[in-house]
């Protein structure tokens, strides 16, 4: 076949699928549909499964930097302490950030650790401050870190886990505020629950019962015996004389001889040459 009737023959086949499509697309329109909006669907499916994989990878990196930026604001604190100086005020950022994250994300384990991260930092605050802290303080920080406790266990309902160390949290709370018998209960709760069992949790506020009373009373610090003065010496001690401690040993003379005695008697034996009739 020549290479012009072979083309003349494509190009009629061709003219007639196109002038057939308009019946071919009437007749398969539903099938059409269908197949579109499968494809569509996988294109949508792969883009949001990358975009959320993308949002939990900035979401993870984001959560390390705030528990370091914790971290960081403690040690900074306990240096500052060495120095006599009191940066206990600066965790109450990261605990806001915390706060603030937990609020913004829609994955509730990470949501439920960084409400109790943001409630420990808040409590930590308190034990940090120089001094006494006053009532009014105490409560107010407190009832935040309650209130983050009880927004982590609604969050993290299906984790047993964090459920279980919100818990815990709002024990110590209660145990800070001077509400024992409240505190008690809590830990009990958790001590019989079963979900709990084999948690962090259950072991802490087992451990918490067995000692409660130890933390119900006041420690007492004994005072320290003051120091004796330097004019103070105990009695028979020797005193060393300046001219004692640098004069050289003779070991030739009794030990009962007085030095400078022994040094006069020397330089009056030694002969004055100007002296007359000599």
């Amino acid at each position: 076949m020549r290479p012009e009737h072979r083309h003349e023959l494509k190009t009629n086949e061709l003219a007639e699928w196109l002038g057939n499509l308009p019946q071919w697309t009437k007749e398969n329109l539903i099938i059409i549909i269908v197949v579109l909006v499968i494809i569509a669907a996988v294109a949508i499916f792969y883009i949001q499964r990358s975009s959320s994989k993308n949002a939990v990878a900035y979401e993870q990196l984001e959560f390390t930097n705030l528990l370091n930026q914790l971290s960081g604001s403690k040690t900074q604190i306990l240096r500052a302490q060495t120095q006599g100086s009191d940066l206990s005020y600066i965790l109450l950022q990261p605990a806001s950030n915390l706060r603030t994250f937990a609020q913004t994300i829609n994955n509730d384990r990470m949501a439920a650790l960084a409400l109790i991260k943001q409630a420990e930092a808040l409590r930590t605050e308190l034990h940090y401050r120089p001094g006494t802290v006053s009532e009014q303080d105490l409560t107010a920080q407190i009832n935040q870190a309650k209130a983050a406790y009880a927004d982590a266990i609604e969050r993290a309902s299906f984790y047993t886990p964090l459920t279980a160390k919100a818990k815990f949290g709002l024990g110590l709370c209660e145990e800070e505020l001077g509400n024992f018998a409240e505190a008690e209960q809590i830990y009990r709760d958790i001590v019989a629950d079963p979900n709990f069992e084999g948690t962090i949790a259950a072991v802490q506020a087992k451990f918490r019962l067995d000692t409660m009373s130890d933390y119900k009373q006041k420690v007492v610090f004994k005072p320290s015996p003051p120091k004796p003065t330097p004019a103070e010496f105990p009695q028979g001690a020797i005193q060393i004389k300046p001219a004692d401690a640098n004069l050289p040993v003779d070991t030739n003379r009794p030990a009962d001889v007085n030095p400078d005695a022994q040094v006069k008697n020397n330089t009056s034996e030694v002969p004055d040459i100007n002296a007359p009739g000599k």
